[in-house]
């Protein structure tokens, strides 16, 4: 069974969303369940699972103005709910995997980023607003996760490199299918990439130039340029 995107064109296999949105779901469980000084109940924790594993394709849908795939069909809450849950019981034995929770994190976006750009190339858009979509779904369940738990949203902070890990994989995905890749082996290539420059960012501690760094720079400039 697979998701059909546009006719003639190539489809998206219901397993690999279904995959996507249960990594989702469960790394967006693990984190709300590592949170020890809120008192989450089992609901609330379930919640933002499924809202993580939702959040990425809801968007990309919404930009590509269709019904969302996870109101077509029957699998995607049921999947979401039990990777939710799974999260919830297992969280002590995850937690104790020394980076499991920063790499699954990393599979996530990366899942999201692929699936996100091809679904917008088979809907027939441009090389560039298929990035755009790709980025956007990959980081849109961290998003919502962020807001529903009350917590600065990690995408906007210094050190995080979701978005800039996604633009990295998605464009590679575009470059190969345009030098004519099949999409499984573009999609592959960009979930690699994806996933390796996330961890690298995290392992090496990358980060892009912080705002306040740039300002601090500008000043000492001036400083410069009126000094006698």
């Amino acid at each position: 069974m697979s998701v059909a995107l546009a006719p003639g064109v190539f489809t998206i296999p219901l397993w690999a969303d279904l995959l996507a949105v249960g990594i989702g779901s469960l790394q967006g469980a693990l984190f709300a369940a590592g949170f020890r000084d809120r008192r989450l109940d089992l609901l609330g924790v379930a919640i933002i699972g499924i809202a993580t594993g939702f959040g990425g394709g809801l968007l990309r849908d919404l930009l590509l103005n269709r019904v969302p795939l996870a109101l077509e069909s029957n699998w995607y809450l049921p999947v979401a709910t039990g990777a939710a849950l799974l999260g919830m019981l297992l969280e002590r034995v995850f937690h104790r995997l020394g980076g499991f929770l920063t790499a699954l994190d990393a599979l996530t976006i990366g899942l999201f980023a692929a699936i996100g750009s091809t679904a917008a190339l088979a809907a027939g858009l441009p090389e560039v607003p298929a990035v755009f979509v790709g980025v956007i779904a990959a980081v849109g369940g961290s998003i919502l996760r962020d807001l529903l738990l009350n917590v600065p949203i990690a995408l906007m902070h210094v050190g995080s490199l979701y978005a800039v890990a996604a633009l990295v994989g998605t464009i590679v995905l575009v470059v190969l299918r345009a030098v004519g890749a099949p999409i499984l082996v573009a999609a592959i290539v960009c979930v690699a990439v994806t996933f390796a420059v996330r961890l690298l960012a995290v392992l090496l501690h990358w980060s892009l130039p912080e705002q306040q760094s740039l300002r601090r720079v500008r000043w000492i400039r001036r400083r410069g340029d009126t000094a006698p």
